[in-house]
């Protein structure tokens, strides 16, 4: 049987304080890293592997710059193989310590030179890694000069090509660059806090007639709106590169079974709103319901009348019956008539 949540709750405070009774401290440290319904912006942490260049240690600090507030950067090397299970466990102990869901593992070896390993958790345990290759690197360094983006804005997020939709690891590649880059999750944006644009484009290539694999080319833009020049309501977006730039191609993946994804996917009960039926807003902004009633007799219906209606109605009947009543004084003077001219008086 499975344990409850509290009884659950309850086990972990005491593996954390040893096997004993959990402290004060435990207690609010394990209240403050509760799930809870609405998720802040995620921490993504930086780290060096067993071998870190002086270019992959620059992709990590532009990584930084471009995540902040929230993202950590260690800066030393740590003995681990993501792929590994001991690798796994580190990453898993990393990640819990320093409150991050997201982590960027950076290395450079004969084998795989230039290598990034992008991943997330779930429940403090490792969800999906990507491992991916850089080709061509242009750092925020090699734009001088140039305006940058504002610290804790949230970019515009493109994604160009079809393999996005087509290939499977692509797609999952999307959602994690997406939980990356996204920062705080907010239900509206003013146009004036959008200041920069991240491009990734995704095309087949070969290399010496080999099989075709997939490229990925990301772009960073620095955004400007100005007023359109022909009129319009809208800005017009002004774009120039800053960085960081890079070309990668993907290496290996660790992805979620489905079982497991289809959890993680699952919202809960009390971020879901109730449709309301019958109700919609028009174009003006205003609230219109409908109704559904039984048919109504309405001829049968009495309603209080007000005084006018009644004085009208008063009016009306005197009027009708003094109309009768001229009526009749004229067919009896027309008998009395008849009478006199038949029998020569009167009745």
């Amino acid at each position: 049987m499975a344990p409850t949540p509290h009884q659950a709750k309850t086990a972990k405070a005491k593996l954390i304080a040893g096997g004993k009774q959990p402290k004060a401290r435990i207690a609010r440290y394990l209240k403050k890293t509760e799930p809870q319904l609405v998720e802040g912006a995620k921490i993504s942490l930086l780290l060096k592997g067993i071998r870190c260049s002086d270019s992959m240690a620059t992709v990590l600090k532009d990584m930084r710059s471009v995540q902040s507030p929230h993202s950590k950067m260690l800066s030393k090397n740590n003995v681990i193989v993501p792929f590994d299970d001991a690798g796994q466990q580190s990453l898993e102990f990393l990640t819990t310590k320093n409150d991050a869901t997201l982590f960027a593992l950076a290395s450079h070896n004969k084998k795989r030179p230039n290598n990034l390993v992008m991943g997330r958790t779930f429940d403090r345990r490792i969800l999906d890694m990507v491992e991916i290759g850089i080709l061509q690197y242009r750092s925020v360094n090699d734009f001088p000069g140039l305006p940058k983006k504002r610290l804790g804005s949230k970019p515009l997020l493109q994604f160009v090509g079809d393999l996005w939709v087509s290939d499977v690891n692509l797609k999952r590649l999307q959602n994690l660059l997406v939980d990356f880059y996204r920062g705080d999750p907010v239900d509206s944006l003013v146009l004036s806090g959008l200041d920069h644009v991240m491009v990734f484009t995704a095309a087949e290539t070969s290399v010496g007639g080999q099989e075709a694999y997939p490229i990925i080319h990301q772009r960073t833009y620095y955004m400007k709106l100005k007023k359109d020049p022909q009129g319009g309501k809208a800005p017009v977006p002004y774009l120039t590169p800053s960085g960081p730039d890079m070309d990668f191609k993907i290496r290996r993946t660790q992805f979620a079974s489905p079982d497991l994804w289809k959890m993680v996917m699952k919202q809960p009960a009390g971020t879901k709103t109730k449709k309301k039926k019958n109700r919609t807003t028009n174009v003006f902004g205003e609230t219109i319901g409908r109704l559904h009633l039984e048919k109504q007799d309405i001829d049968k219906r009495q309603g209080k009348k007000s005084k006018a209606l009644r004085l009208a109605d008063k009016l009306e009947k005197e009027e009708e019956v003094a109309a009768i009543e001229d009526e009749l004084g004229r067919e009896e003077q027309e008998t009395k008539n008849e009478f006199k001219q038949t029998y020569g008086f009167e009745a």
